[in-house]
């Protein structure tokens, strides 16, 4: 890991002074040597970091959108040849390429923080073995050193040893606990982003290569990070904990906002946007448009969350419009129209009682 890390220590300086300028402002509140001091600092460079990968963030979504656009035609695929693996291989490679898509963009956020991710367990292990980094001087790295999380200093790791631990300051035990917290809360919400990830927002109706390797990773990733966790110091725990419970809250928003085409949390969304409509009787929110006008724009190619939308719409004498209104269809009218006009228009005759229908008339007497 050492090794890993100083191939990034490019960009320590950076990192390191972005960690001082934090530790400024909450040393100032909580005493510039409080491991909520050195502990929030670090949360905030995740919080930065975070902030900064957001248009990275859109164009993986718009990629991942591009992907379940392509969905019929990999499950075309996927018939063809589903007698042939390694054909069926090489045509989704083929359709991959001439649409400029990528299967492996849903990684492009945890790429982009890498770099960050390894400088700040560079400048934690130096600060571990009390030598400076970057801006960070001697005073600070003292300080640094001796800060504790719940009784385990930052630069502290579940593997280190007794003496190591003693040497800043805390126990071994107070150290195992709250790193043994740490990783396994780190490993579960890398659990549930992805469980959340393949249960909701995932095109089941298309099995994919890329859907098994995302169920793969759903998996793999908590026993790497439980795996490499022990090795971490608190510092990079802190980081990496605050970077997934990042990732989980902005993936419930898009989930919750912009599901995938096909996906159960997209049902779940056209059938709260359905409420919204019948609640007020039209589409509110520019977002909201959005979403209709493109279902519409689709036509035959709706998927079938999308046709259960329209036809609740119509059945509720409601049709959906380009723009992403709606407006009452030609058959509520027409509907509406003999209930209220038509009968004022035309006079119906006067129901006969029994009696009167059996009774004959009599003809008028002339004079």
């Amino acid at each position: 890991m050492d090794t890993i890390a100083s191939l990034f220590s490019f960009i320590t300086t950076p990192v390191s002074w972005i960690i001082v300028q934090f530790h400024s402002l909450y040393g100032a509140i909580f005493g510039a040597d409080s491991g909520w001091a050195w502990g929030l600092s670090i949360v905030s460079l995740v919080i930065l970091i975070r902030i900064c990968l957001i248009p990275l963030f859109v164009k993986q979504i718009k990629a991942t959108r591009g992907m379940q656009a392509l969905q019929p035609k990999m499950k075309a695929i996927q018939e063809r040849y589903k007698n042939d693996k390694q054909r069926q291989s090489e045509e989704m490679m083929k359709l991959y390429k001439e649409t400029g898509t990528n299967p492996l963009s849903s990684c492009l956020p945890i790429l982009a923080q890498s770099p960050f991710f390894f400088a700040l367990y560079h400048v934690l292990a130096n600060i571990a073995d009390g030598k400076t980094i970057g801006v960070l001087n001697q005073q600070l790295v003292d300080s640094a050193r001796e800060a504790k999380i719940f009784g385990a200093p930052i630069a502290a790791k579940f593997m280190d040893s007794s003496e190591k631990v003693a040497a800043l300051g805390a126990s071994i035990t107070d150290v195992r606990v709250v790193t043994a917290v740490m990783i396994v809360l780190m490993s579960l919400s890398q659990f549930y982003t992805q469980r959340q990830l393949m249960q909701k927002n995932v095109d089941l109706s298309v099995k994919t290569p890329f859907m098994q390797q995302q169920k793969m990773l759903m998996y793999i990733f908590p026993v790497i990070f439980a795996v490499m966790g022990i090795n971490f110091p608190v510092g990079v725990l802190v980081y990496w904990l605050t970077t997934n419970v990042w990732t989980m809250g902005q993936q419930m928003y898009v989930i919750n906002q912009n599901p995938t085409p096909g996906s159960k949390a997209q049902d779940q969304y056209l059938a709260r946007l359905l409420k919204h409509v019948s609640s007020h009787g039209e589409v509110k929110g520019r977002g909201k448009k959005k979403v209709v006008a493109a279902i519409v724009a689709k036509g035959p190619d709706r998927n079938d969350n999308e046709r259960k939308f329209i036809a609740a719409l119509t059945k509720q004498g409601l049709a959906a419009q380009a723009d992403g209104s709606v407006i009452k269809s030609a058959e509520a009218t027409a509907d509406s129209d003999a209930a209220s006009g038509g009968a004022a228009k035309r006079q119906q005759p006067k129901r006969q009682s029994k009696s009167q229908r059996q009774t004959p008339s009599k003809p008028s007497s002339k004079k």
